[in-house]
C-alpha cells in the first residue's frame, strides 16, 4: 500500500485532484495500519490486537477528516485539473495496490482468527473501488465538468467515514480469544 500511495502522490503533483488526494491520504493511512497490527502480532498480544484494531479504525477516520477537509477547500477554491490520463492511471494504482493488501490482510486475518485484520482486509477491499473514483474524477473532468472532481473527493470521504464505522463496529464487537493469539490457551 505504501508503494502505490507513494506512486499517487507523485501523480498528485502533476495532476492536483482533490479526489486523488483524498485516496492517497487514506492510502497513506492504510499502509499505516500495518504498523500496530504488526507490532500486536510479534508480541503475540490480545489486548495488543485490540488496541491495533482501534488504532487502524482511528488510522482511518483521521484520513477521512483530512480528506474532507482538502475537498472542502477544493470547493471554494476550485481548480482546473491537468494529466487527466496520468490522474486516471492512479486510480489504477490505487485500485491494484488495495486489492494485493485486501488479498493479503484477509488470509491473515482468517489464518489468525484476528477481527483487527479481518476489518483491515475489507477495508483494503473498499478502498480498491474507492479507488476506482479517481478514474471517474479524470473521465467527468476530461468531458468538461470541473466541478466532479471535488464532488468524487466528497463521495470518497463520505465512503471513507463508513468504512470507519464498520471497521469500529468490528473491533469493537470481537472476542478476545487467547488461543488463537498465542497458540497456548494462557495469554500473552
Amino acid at each position: 500500500m505504501g508503494i502505490a500511495a507513494v506512486g499517487q502522490l507523485l501523480i498528485f503533483f502533476l495532476s492536483g485532484s482533490v479526489a486523488l488526494l483524498a485516496d492517497l491520504i487514506h492510502n497513506f493511512g492504510d499502509a499505516l495500519t500495518a504498523v500496530p497490527l504488526g507490532i500486536a502480532f510479534f508480541l503475540r498480544s490480545a489486548i495488543g490486537e485490540k488496541f491495533a484494531g482501534l488504532a487502524v479504525v482511528l488510522a482511518i477516520f483521521v484520513s477521512a477528516c483530512v480528506a474532507l477537509y482538502e475537498t472542502i477547500l477544493r470547493f471554494i477554491h476550485l481548480q482546473q485539473l491537468t494529466h487527466l490520463w496520468i490522474l486516471a492511471g492512479a486510480g489504477v494504482i490505487g485500485f491494484i495496490g488495495n486489492e494485493i493488501a485486501a488479498q493479503v490482510r484477509l488470509r491473515a486475518g482468517k489464518r489468525l482468527a484476528s477481527a483487527a485484520m479481518t476489518a483491515d482486509g475489507n477495508h483494503a477491499r473498499i478502498d480498491g473501488f474507492v479507488s476506482l473514483g479517481v478514474i471517474a474524477s479524470a473521465i467527468v473532468v476530461g468531458l468538461g465538468l470541473p466541478i466532479a472532481d471535488p464532488i468524487i473527493g466528497l463521495v470518497i470521504t463520505l465512503v471513507i467515514l463508513k468504512i470507519s464505522w464498520d471497521s469500529w463496529r468490528t473491533v469493537r464487537s470481537a472476542k478476545i480469544d487467547i488461543q488463537h493469539v498465542d497458540g497456548s490457551g494462557q495469554g500473552a
